[in-house]
């Protein structure tokens, strides 16, 4: 199922979207369909125009990052008993520093939850995410970084196994114990799908939000207006949450 996920929210993304329909339309326009298949391909070309477009991007994505609140002093809320930072991309390479083999939202999730910990050291850091396609685990890779960051490994709880949100919620219930009151540190944009996910496993979350990419964009700069990859990131981005969502759903559902 997992691998299923994956695939369907990589082909549903505007770039492989916009590539099966241009193809699409070429194989209409080889069958003599050719006002249909311009119609398609001019579609196709639209959907990728307006997918890189700054004001749509941040439109999609500004509407999940601004659910919740960041949380700037973690001293300001209710007592927590585990800081839980989600995990993220990670590629195991020996040869570089850990900065270089976590993906970057993975750096920052872990230094803020690190931050965030540091104003609440009572409470347990926790660090989850397995790897499915590498030899070694999200969470590993994070409880390296944080422990170059002077971090104590007695004081972290390292999550090896679970492969997706779901996965990490039921794992840090097993932890922590059910009703446990969590500040749970991931990306802005995936925020709201993760605490569905913690609470319908039965625990108290505080959103701690970071890894903001759409709040605070300069519009008045020129090339904001102008379609660009970044952009066209953060679609991608927002549209895999909704997918997520959609998911979430139909696992509800089932």
């Amino acid at each position: 199922m997992f691998l299923i996920k994956k695939l369907v929210g990589t082909l549903a993304m505007p770039l492989p979207l916009t590539l099966m329909l241009l193809l699409v339309a070429g194989m209409l326009a080889l069958l003599g369909r050719r006002r249909a298949a311009r119609g398609l391909g001019i579609g196709a070309l639209l959907l990728l125009l307006l997918a890189s477009w700054g004001p749509v991007a941040d439109g999609l994505l500004g509407t999940l990052e601004g659910r919740y609140e960041p949380v700037l002093d973690a001293r300001s809320v209710p007592a927590v008993s585990h800081v839980v930072v989600l995990g993220s991309g990670y590629r195991a390479n020996p040869d570089l520093p850990i900065t270089s083999q976590l993906g970057d939202s993975a750096v920052i999730r872990l230094v803020e939850g690190v931050r965030l910990w540091r104003q609440v050291p009572h409470a347990r850091l926790v660090l989850t995410g397995g790897n499915v396609f590498e030899r070694e685990s999200v969470a590993r890779g994070y409880s390296r970084l944080a422990v170059a960051l002077g971090v104590d490994a007695l004081s972290m709880d390292v999550l090896e196994m679970p492969i997706d949100t779901a996965e990490e919620a039921y794992a840090v219930r097993d932890l922590a114990g059910r009703e446990a009151r969590i500040l749970l540190v991931t990306s802005a944009s995936h925020m709201d799908r993760a605490r569905r996910h913690f609470e319908r496993a039965g625990l108290d979350v505080i959103p701690a939000p970071t890894r903001h990419k759409s709040l605070g964009e300069d519009r008045s700069r020129f090339d904001y207006w102008v379609p660009s990859a970044s952009h066209l990131r953060k679609t991608e981005r927002a549209l895999y949450e909704y997918l997520g969502r959609v998911s979430l759903w139909l696992d509800h559902r089932a």
